[in-house]
């Protein structure tokens, strides 16, 4: 049960069906709203609400409540879609805009349509939603107050609302025990169409199509429990469904296009027996299912932890650090092996892979791209590669998420294809620079477009015949080298990349790993064109950047003790390490070997004093992604630690410069921005309210900083950490820090 305060004064119900009704028992039953008033055209509708108590009055029409109603007070209109219009003629002559107006239906671009025809532009009270939730059953009797609880419901906030409505009506969610997500209207419109009303759409098509099956008519009496799951929706409710269809037309119809191309595929492959097509079709979708049960289980959990889409930490002070424990596997090699493998002539068998959202983006990406990808299962994927000229043009643009790597790699491998592609991403990533691929890929003769300011969206053209070039990176990127050099497996000639300074150098031992020459003349990289990739098997270490975060918790906690297992070592990525030991951390490298080209340890930090430094510049390429977490070790060192050299920095999912040096500023510690760079000086952090503006890396580092800090610290924005580190909290919990998640 949700327990909530009071949210609103009146709710008034429009349509006193499941929808509208199961909201008003839910907000009685948690005593989160004062009274519940109906509206219902039927009188038996109105009858039978108030015997079951769904509502406490009950009226024909608004006009009867005109004048009662005021600001606290919010209308939930849940009429079929199509009769909106007339009910919004309603409000607007009878209820003054300090009434809060939302709805519930399943399509938003017909309804804001409406809006605008009736309100125009002042309509800053009314605020769209639509809860994703139903039953087989209709109307008032299928009412129940549990039907919210965990789960979503999107508000589609307009330009016109004001931030108290826009909080009203998601406040009165949570109280219902939903997950409250914002979304636009068109992206709605277009999501919906595909994961609800195409579904209803073929649902009812099938059971349409088997009842008028004259051939078999044991076909219903037979149907295994499998069929009953599958079309339970076809119960939903005809006219409520014909009339959101027909709202969502073009993006139904789009959808419907969609199935029908795919299921034509399919048809076509049992037609002629084609073993691997149909071994594909179904695995991807096994494995996109059992994705999606991941997500959907991950935000329930979020539910009772934040809202609208956002995910709180909540960390106490102090606490221990201690422990043995394996981090995930390593982000920037576990996008190379499904780089790599995807382009290699054989099956490539990879075990450690970060089951992360940025990886992951880059796995689907390579299955848009043709490519027979099983797994992830525990770790493990097998890679069926095509070869380097084997890749097939995607059906729609290939969506990398919040992934920098994967779209910056994508762009030197899509250079080289023979046809046309385009890279989108999330919000975040869309603010990042893709010119500074972009630009030298247009020297080899790549026809690759960035949209305005040099950020995504990307467009490759391909097709274009590809020349290999001498280019010095005006700044060290292992991002930038990596895609020049991929690039340059296909360019006539030889590509030959020099870097300003030393950078992970991970596509260069892979590409060796899968047979393919690359020479190294000391800052300079060289592949040429006309080899092939082979298929091997990768193991992935643990990802020091993930692991960063508890050396560093350990230390600066006194007593601590922390063991991290089979950790990548690579001499490009162990500034973090090399930096820790300069401030005075007592950290030892134990076991070390060497497994599939990449060099690995065990790493163990004990707690020491730690002294404040001026970082040398050579080791920030080195550690460029740990600096987050290394700036608290620095508020946690005796004097002043200096940094420069590290622009990079500004441009990372947010800027990791001001971002942690405003932060670290609400936690009571002195530092000093530069244009490349900050001075912290060490002291006591205070406890406070921070800010990781989406950025995981810094949402986990403020968890880190609690040890040491002298009252509780909330972090704020942190849904991003799975981007990277998907277990983050169940090991930092396991090692002692006391984290708990919490509503915004």
């Amino acid at each position: 049960m949700v327990d909530s305060p009071l949210v609103i004064n009146k709710l008034v119900v429009i349509g006193i069906g499941l929808i509208g009704g199961s909201l008003a028992l839910a907000l009685k039953k948690n005593r989160a709203c004062a009274e519940v008033i109906g509206i219902a055209r039927s009188q038996t509708t109105a009858e039978k609400a108030l015997e079951l108590g769904v509502v406490d009055r009950v009226y024909r029409s608004v006009a009867e409540i005109a004048g009662e109603l005021g600001e606290g007070d919010l209308i939930f209109v849940a009429v079929p879609t199509l009769t909106m219009r007339t009910v919004l003629k309603d409000l607007k002559k009878y209820v003054p805009s300090s009434v809060t107006i939302t709805d519930g239906a399943s399509v938003k671009g017909s309804v804001l349509a409406d809006v605008n025809a009736i309100y125009g532009d002042a309509h800053e009270n009314i605020v769209l939603g639509h809860p994703i939730a139903g039953a087989e059953k209709s109307g008032v009797t299928a009412a129940i107050a549990d039907l919210y609880e965990a789960h979503r419901v999107i508000v589609t906030p307009m330009p016109n609302n004001t931030e108290a409505h826009i909080e009203r009506v998601r406040a009165t969610w949570r109280a219902a025990g939903a997950q409250v997500l914002d979304m636009d209207v068109e992206d709605h419109d277009v999501v919906l169409a595909a994961t609800s009303h195409l579904p209803h759409v073929i649902a009812f098509s099938l059971v349409d199509t088997l009842a008028n099956d004259s051939n078999n008519k044991n076909i219903f009496r037979y149907a295994a429990g499998g069929f009953r799951d599958f079309t339970r929706i076809a119960s939903s409710d005809a006219i409520m469904w014909r009339d959101i269809v027909l709202a969502n037309k073009a993006a139904v119809l789009d959808s419907i296009d969609m199935f029908t191309a795919n299921m034509a595929r399919l048809k076509e492959a049992i037609s002629t027996e084609n073993v691997d097509d149909i071994t594909q079709v179904f695995k991807r979708a096994k494995v996109a299912r059992d994705q999606f049960v991941t997500y959907f289980n991950q935000s329930v959990d979020d539910a009772a932890a934040g809202s609208e889409g956002k995910v709180v930490y909540r960390v106490a002070p102090g606490g221990a650090a201690q422990g043995v424990l394996r981090v995930p596997g390593d982000k920037s090699i576990s996008h190379r092996a499904i780089m790599l493998g995807s382009l290699a002539e054989g099956v490539t068998q990879v075990t450690g892979f970060l089951e992360g959202e940025d990886t992951l983006a880059t796995l689907e990406s390579f299955r848009s791209l043709g490519v027979h990808i099983e797994g992830p299962d525990n770790g493990r994927v097998s890679i069926h590669g095509v070869g380097l000229h084997g890749l097939k043009k995607p059906e729609k643009p290939l969506c990398v998420g919040n992934s920098g790597t994967s779209m910056r790699l994508l762009c030197g491998i899509l250079a080289g294809q023979n046809f046309e592609s385009e890279l989108t991403g999330d919000e975040s990533l869309s603010k990042r620079p893709m010119s500074r691929v972009a630009s030298p890929l247009q020297e080899m003769g790549a026809t690759v477009y960035a949209s305005e300011g040099g950020r995504p969206p990307v467009n490759v053209v391909g097709g274009a015949k590809l020349k290999g070039i001498d280019y010095t990176m005006p700044m060290a990127s292992a991002q930038v080298k990596s895609c020049l050099l991929l690039a340059g497996l296909y360019a006539e000639g030889r590509t030959r990349v020099t870097e300003p300074a030393p950078t992970r150098d991970h596509t260069e031992r892979m590409l060796r790993g899968f047979g393919y020459e690359v020479v190294r003349n000391g800052a300079t990289a060289e592949v040429a064109s006309g080899g092939k990739l082979t298929a091997t098997n990768i193991d992935v270490p643990a990802d020091i950047s993930s692991a960063a975060f508890f050396m560093v918790a350990a230390a600066i906690t006194p007593g601590s003790d922390i063991t991290l297992q089979h950790v990548g070592v690579n001499p490009t990525r162990i500034g973090v390490i090399n930096i820790l030991r300069e401030m005075g951390a007592d950290l030892q490298l134990k076991n070390e070997r060497e497994i599939g080209g990449e060099p690995v340890a065990d790493i163990r930090v004990t707690y020491a004093p730690l002294i404040g430094i001026d970082i040398p510049q050579a080791q920030v390429p080195l550690a460029i992604d740990e600096f987050p977490v290394l700036f608290i070790a620095a508020a946690c060192a005796e004097g002043v630690t200096r940094l420069t050299g590290a622009e990079e920095l500004r441009v990372k999912e947010t800027d990791r410069i001001q971002s942690m040096a405003d932060g670290l500023s609400v936690l009571g510690i002195q530092c000093e921005t530069t244009e490349d760079g900050i001075v912290i000086h060490g002291g006591q952090l205070q406890g406070g309210e921070v800010e990781s503006c989406g950025d995981h890396r810094i949402a986990m580092a403020f968890t880190i900083a609690a040890l040491r800090a002298d009252a509780e610290i909330v972090v704020n924005n942190c849904a991003n950490v799975a981007t990277s580190f998907p277990n983050f909290t169940c090991l930092a919990k396991a090692v002692g820090i006391q984290l708990e998640l919490s509503p915004a």
